[in-house]
């Protein structure tokens, strides 16, 4: 795959914070449509992978690409249209307590330049086109006037994936969008990722603790007829470009398909391999 054609792209990519590497050389590659599972113990560089990737925090020493373009070493003023075509899903979903859902929503349309050239009437009328359609895509439209401390968790976390989403991005970041929910719950919140990555050809990302997450986004697609996510039926054309990526101190040990990670023999590889890892 060329640069051209990339949606992240990090070759030989080394960050560290004193004598602790962050990450430590890893290189990979995705393009549009495809996904990438992110595992590793705590501490071994998933969350870092993510803020190097749209320029949060600039690597030591390689190079990243974003949407083809070299972003190593971008101003943060270069970077900002790039990250508007990023939707970012923040560990426990980080939503403003103090706003609305609605407003909470709402917030990175309101600071996307593009929409900040539209006449002010039309513009307001945009974004709140925008905000209900997005609540509705996550089935809370009824809960625009509320505040966080008034959903549950799971809403919450809903909530956070309709405010990653609600400027339709190109690539969407998910930090752990299951940790803390029960098995319900988080089926419903993977049902949700799945709808967007495939009514919208999204490149995701999605750093997890659950092999079951990966399962789901590797062997599942959402039908648009029958509005329920269903098993991609194996070698078709609906099969998802999906690979896992296993992170230990900051390295990239493993990156496959899931039958690959299935059959890694190597112990630590393994160890997320299965229901309830973490």
């Amino acid at each position: 795959m060329g640069t051209d054609s990339s949606i992240v792209r990090f070759e030989d990519v080394s960050l560290h914070f004193g004598d602790t590497p962050a990450l430590d050389h890893v290189s990979f590659e995705m393009g549009a449509g495809e996904t990438r599972v992110v595992f590793g113990a705590a501490g071994s560089g998933k969350t870092m992978l993510l803020k190097v990737a749209v320029g949060l925090q600039k690597p030591d020493s390689g190079r990243v690409f974003l949407f083809g373009q070299d972003i190593t070493h971008l101003s943060e003023e270069r970077l900002f249209d790039l990250r508007a075509r990023v939707g970012i899903l923040f560990q426990e979903g980080a939503l403003f307590d103090s706003l609305t859902i609605a407003d909470n929503v709402a917030y990175p349309l309101e600071n996307q330049r593009i929409l900040q050239t539209v006449g002010a009437g039309s513009e307001q009328r945009s974004i709140e086109e925008r905000v209900v359609e997005t609540l509705r895509f996550v089935e809370l439209e009824q809960t625009l006037d509320k505040f966080p401390s008034e959903l549950s968790g799971g809403m919450r976390r809903r909530v956070g994936i309709a405010r990653a989403v609600v400027t339709q991005p190109e690539l969407e970041l998910y930090d752990s969008p299951t940790a803390g929910l029960d098995p319900i719950t988080a089926h419903t919140i993977i049902s949700l990722i799945l709808k967007e990555r495939d009514t919208r050809n999204t490149a995701t990302i999605i750093v997890t603790h659950r092999y079951q997450d990966g399962q789901l986004m590797a062997n599942f697609r959402y039908n648009p007829n029958s509005g329920e996510i269903e098993a991609a039926p194996r070698g078709s054309e609906e099969t998802v470009d999906t690979k896992f990526l296993i992170m230990q101190a900051g390295r990239l040990v493993f990156e496959g398909t899931e039958p690959e990670f299935l059959a890694c023999t190597d112990e630590y590889v393994r160890k997320f391999a299965r229901p309830g890892a973490s």
